[in-house]
């Protein structure tokens, strides 16, 4: 296996740059969560690391839930469009950008036009942001999915991302290319079947 190939290979100082960078970006997420206002975990009390029903005040509030598969395959889509993109960057690299991308968008989806834009769009009715520790749980489940691509290679990791989405449809209405299309371009009859009318 090539060097550039190796996730965790520490020759030289070099070596830590991409994981500082990883580290910084996750931190100044962080901070611009804190600075928007939100939870660092559930504002009702509860601090159990995973909450499974997506109809309460507890989605997107504890560090994992039904939606961390969904940012889980955001891990695989971004693995597969940065090494096609990037294919000579080292594979350390390569997941500094995906951690970049999905951070920025725990950013981007906290903001108020955004969280509006869910609550009027889709199914989530009653959401009203992530939690800090939900979008860092999040932050880490796209890391997962990179590395879960990297090791399937791509192949195997398209027939995961597609029994992934089966999966989420079946228990909870919404999956990742759903919760984009409905970002997107909503579709009434869509929003109706996931909220069960």
């Amino acid at each position: 296996m090539a060097n550039q190939d190796r996730l965790f290979e520490f020759n030289s100082a070099k070596d830590y740059t991409p994981w500082l960078a990883v580290l910084a970006v996750v931190i100044l997420s962080i901070i611009l969560l804190w600075s928007f206002g939100r939870v660092w975990w559930c504002q009702a009390g509860d601090y159990s690391p995973w909450s499974s029903d997506i109809w309460t005040q507890h989605n997107s509030q504890h560090l994992f839930d039904p939606y961390t598969f969904t940012h889980i395959l955001h891990g695989v889509l971004e693995f597969w469009l940065i090494s096609l993109i990037f294919p000579k960057w080292s594979l350390a690299w390569r997941l500094f950008l995906a951690i970049f991308i999905e951070s920025g968008w725990e950013v981007v989806e906290n903001t108020d036009v955004v969280i509006n834009h869910y609550r009027e769009a889709t199914l989530a009715l009653n959401y009203y942001g992530d939690s800090i520790i939900n979008s860092l749980g999040d932050i880490l489940a796209c890391g997962l999915g990179f590395w879960l691509a990297y090791k399937m290679k791509f192949w195997f990791s398209f027939v995961f991302f597609v029994l992934v989405e089966i999966i989420l449809i079946i228990l909870i209405r919404d999956s990742l290319l759903l919760n984009i299309i409905m970002l997107i371009y909503p579709i009434e009859g869509i929003k109706q079947w996931q909220i069960g009318a």
